[in-house]
C-alpha cells in the first residue's frame, strides 16, 4: 500500500516543527517532504548577534538533513500550487523546475520585509531577515568605521560613523543595542577615530518595544539611552538618499547606513494562491485547515489563525505562535489519518525575552519582570532551549565572546546588491542576471 505523502512548504519555526512533530507521530507510516529555499532552519532571534560578531552565522543555521529523521528535504522555492490536482510546483537553486504531489499540504511560507512607500528606502536601505543580510551588515559596519578613521573631512567621518535603524520592535531594538556596543569596542581600538560612533533608533510608536510589556519597554529604553543610542520615538524616515536620511520632523541626518527593521508582511506567495486572506494572511479555522480544502493546512506568519484569547482577532506574527501552530498542524494531520483526535489552536503566553548585549537584557517569564543579569540568564537559557540544534556551539561562542576580544574583520562575502530590501526571499542572496 502506498504511503500518504505530506508536503510541508517552508522550514521556519512553523514548518520545521511541523516536520519534526509529524516525523515522530508518523513513524514511517507516511512520506514527509519538506520544501524550503535553503537547506537549514534559521534561528532568527540570534541574527543581531551574528551582525555584531558574537555568534557565527553557521551556529544559528541548523541543518535540516540530520536533524529531521525520516523527512525528505527538497531545496527549492515554491512558486505555484494546484489545489484541485494536489501538487506544488517549485524552482530549484539552479533554475530547474519540479512538482510534488501531496495528500496533505502544510503552508508555512513565513514572512518577508515589510515595505512602506517612502522615497529612496528600497534603493538605500537594507533589511534584516536572513543570514545574508546579517553578514552584510556586520561587514558594512566594520567598513564604515574603518573608512571613518581614514577620512580627512570631519563631515564624512561623522556620516560614516552614524548608523540609523528604523523600527523599535524586537529586532530593531536588539540591532541598535548590540550595534552600539560593537562599534564602541572598535572605536576603542582606533585612536585616530576622534568621534564616537552614533546609533539612532527611530519609530513612529510612542515607545520602544511597543508590542511588549511596558516594563520591558522601559528597561530597554533605559539601557539604550545609557549607552548613548539616540532613541527617537514618534519619528521615522521621510526620505532616504545616498548621503543620508530626512526625518519626519524635518531634520536631515548624514549617514551611510540605513537598517530597515519596520516589521514583516506575509510572504507574497500567499496572495498568489487565490484563497481568502485576512491582512495578507491565509484564512484558516481553529484547526489550521483552509476552508474548502480540508487537506490543506496553514500555520505561522502566513496564516490568519484565530486567537482564542482575543475573540475576533488573529494571532500575532511571532516565533512562539509559529512553533506551536506547526506542532498542532502535525498533530491534526495525524488525527486525519486516525492517530488521535484533532484539536483547536490554544496558547498561553510564557513571556518574552530581549537580549540587549553585554550584561543587559529584559525578560518577563511567566509575567515576572526581570532586567540585568537575571534577565540575561533567562534570555540565553530560553534561546538554548528553543534552538533545535547547535546549542553547544552557540554556548561556546558566548563564552569566547565574554573571555576574549571580539574580532572585527570584514570578509566582503555578501555585496550590497545581493541583499536588496525588496527581496521576496531575504534568506537567499539575490543574483545579478
Amino acid at each position: 500500500m502506498t504511503k500518504p505523502r505530506v508536503v510541508i512548504v517552508g522550514a521556519g519555526f512553523a514548518g520545521y516543527h511541523a516536520a519534526k512533530t509529524l516525523s515522530r507521530l508518523a513513524r514511517n507510516r507516511a512520506e514527509i517532504v519538506l520544501l524550503n529555499s535553503t537547506d537549514y532552519f534559521l534561528y532568527l532571534p540570534l541574527l543581531p548577534e551574528v551582525a555584531a560578531g558574537i555568534v557565527e552565522p553557521t551556529r544559528i543555521s541548523v541543518p535540516l538533513t540530520g536533524t529531521l529523521d525520516g523527512v525528505r528535504v527538497v531545496v527549492g522555492e515554491a512558486d505555484r500550487v494546484d489545489l484541485q490536482n494536489r501538487w506544488v510546483g517549485f524552482t530549484q537553486p539552479e533554475g530547474d523546475q519540479g512538482k510534488l504531489a501531496y495528500d496533505r499540504l502544510v503552508l508555512a511560507v513565513g514572512s518577508v520585509n515589510k515595505l512602506l512607500p517612502i522615497p529612496g528606502v528600497t534603493e538605500y536601505a537594507h533589511g534584516f531577515r536572513g543570514v545574508p543580510e546579517a553578514v552584510y551588515l556586520h561587514d558594512h559596519v566594520i567598513r564604515q568605521i574603518e573608512l571613518a578613521e581614514q577620512a580627512e573631512d570631519p563631515a564624512e567621518q561623522r556620516a560614516r560613523a552614524t548608523f540609523v535603524v528604523v523600527g523599535a520592535g524586537y529586532t530593531g531594538t536588539e540591532v541598535a543595542a548590540h550595534g552600539q556596543l560593537f562599534t564602541d569596542k572598535m572605536h576603542a581600538q582606533r585612536p585616530r577615530l576622534n568621534i564616537r560612533p552614533r546609533w539612532m533608533l527611530l519609530d513612529v510608536a510612542p515607545r520602544v518595544l511597543p508590542e511588549l510589556d511596558k516594563r520591558m519597554s522601559d528597561t530597554a529604553d533605559r539601557v539604550l539611552r545609557r549607552r548613548g543610542v539616540d532613541v527617537r520615538m514618534g519619528t521615522s524616515v521621510a526620505e532616504a538618499t545616498a548621503d543620508g536620511v530626512k526625518l519626519t520632523d524635518g531634520e536631515y541626518v548624514p549617514t551611510c547606513t540605513l537598517v530597515w527593521c519596520v516589521g514583516v508582511r506575509p510572504d507574497p506567495f500567499v496572495a498568489e494562491l487565490g484563497l481568502r486572506t485576512e491582512k495578507g494572511r491565509l484564512v484558516v479555522d481553529e484547526y489550521l485547515t483552509v476552508p474548502g480544502f480540508p487537506e490543506v493546512y496553514a500555520c505561522g506568519d502566513a496564516a490568519a489563525v484565530p486567537d482564542p484569547t482575543r475573540p475576533g482577532q488573529i494571532c500575532a506574527m511571532t516565533a512562539q505562535h509559529a512553533q506551536r501552530q506547526g506542532k498542532l498542524a502535525a498533530q491534526n494531520i495525524a488525527a486525519s489519518y486516525g492517530h488521535g483526535g484533532r484539536k483547536p489552536y490554544k496558547h498561553y503566553d510564557l513571556g518574552w525575552v530581549v537580549d540587549l548585549g553585554g550584561k543587559d537584557a529584559a525578560a518577563n517569564p511567566l509575567k515576572v519582570s526581570l532586567s540585568g543579569l537575571p534577565a540575561k540568564a533567562v534570555t540565553r537559557g530560553y534561546h538554548l532551549l528553543a534552538m533545535p540544534g547547535n546549542r553547544a556551539r552557540v554556548g561556546a561562542d558566548w563564552v569566547l565572546d565574554a573571555a576574549l576580544p571580539r574580532s572585527a574583520t570584514q570578509l566582503g562575502l555578501v555585496p550590497a546588491h545581493a541583499v536588496p530590501l525588496e527581496s521576496s526571499s531575504p534568506e537567499v542572496p539575490a543574483v545579478r542576471r
